[in-house]
């Protein structure tokens, strides 16, 4: 596959994987945050405030260039996606508390993310670069982002039966779609995947699991149950790397090979990491629950 052809599909993909995330969705999913108060602000914290500063002190720590660092922080800034309920439903998660987070982090990352892309284009690469997401980029990831969803929750709303029918064939196809466009893509910048692989692998995979970890660590030091932070570790730490290859690719927004690496490495190996993460994970919700079991001797 051509790398036009990918940079032509990486929309479409992305409007396929958010379309898929709307036919989940009901108001009721945003008003679910009254349920889950502690969790969910727990995690918006961890996702808006702390993973940007700890991917900041990453990259200066690795001296990353400056396109790297900024492919990092855009990662940073990319909300959780579809995925990361996929895990928290097999490695049991709250995968509700995971809808509910994937739809206000959606939202959210509409104006979140173009201020720290806009922020880290101006620290690594200079205040009078032409990158960065002005008004009208920003319209456009709105729109890449948010219309699918809204179509796909209208969906959900007036024919709830076909809703439910297709959320397994979209899935799938999103998981086809995505595969395929991302294998072009890689092939297409190959020698650059090579070359990048080296200097920014080992911060990637080391972002990945503090994001993982941190998504954890934090609702259970601040007693947040184990389901809901199974659930939180996953929406923290499966970033949307479609989004932010989507956005760094595209010739209307950043076109930037060298910031789209990042995300293209990550989007890679965090399959790797959540599926041993969330074993770990449920051989210790396992373990937290069996002194709670009966023995079979007690008369």
């Amino acid at each position: 596959m051509s790398t036009g052809l990918s940079l032509v599909l990486f929309p479409v993909a992305l409007g396929i994987v958010m379309l898929g995330l709307g036919l989940t969705l009901t108001v009721a999913d945003f008003r679910r945050v009254v349920a889950y108060p502690r969790a969910v602000v727990i995690s918006l914290v961890c996702q808006m405030l702390v993973l940007p500063a700890v991917c900041l002190g990453l990259v200066l720590a690795a001296d990353l260039r400056p396109e790297l660092a900024v492919g990092m922080l855009l990662l940073a800034a990319s909300p959780g996606g579809s995925t990361a309920s996929l895990y928290s439903h097999l490695f049991k998660g709250n995968v509700a508390l995971n809808v509910t987070l994937t739809g206000i982090n959606s939202v959210l990352a509409l104006f979140t993310l173009p201020l720290v892309v806009n922020l880290s284009v101006a620290a690594f690469m200079g205040s009078d670069s032409s990158l960065g997401l002005q008004f009208d980029k920003v319209i456009q990831v709105f729109a890449l982002v948010l219309i699918p969803i809204v179509i796909g929750m209208a969906v959900r709303r007036r024919r709830p039966e076909f809703a439910a029918r297709m959320q397994r064939p979209v899935k799938i196809l999103s998981v086809v779609v995505l595969a395929v466009v991302i294998t072009g893509a890689v092939l297409g910048v190959k020698d650059e995947f090579a070359a990048t692989i080296g200097a920014v692998g080992l911060v990637a995979l080391l972002f990945n699991l503090l994001s993982l970890g941190i998504g954890y660590a934090a609702p259970r030091l601040l007693r947040v149950g184990h389901r809901d932070s199974v659930a939180s570790s996953f929406e923290i730490g499966v970033h949307n790397a479609t989004l932010a290859i989507t956005i760094a690719l595209s010739p209307a927004l950043l076109d930037n090979t060298d910031i789209a690496m990042p995300a293209a490495i990550y989007g890679i190996l965090m399959f790797f990491t959540a599926a041993a993460f969330g074993l770990v994970a449920a051989r210790r919700g396992s373990a937290a629950a069996e002194p709670t079991r009966p023995s079979a001797t007690t008369v």
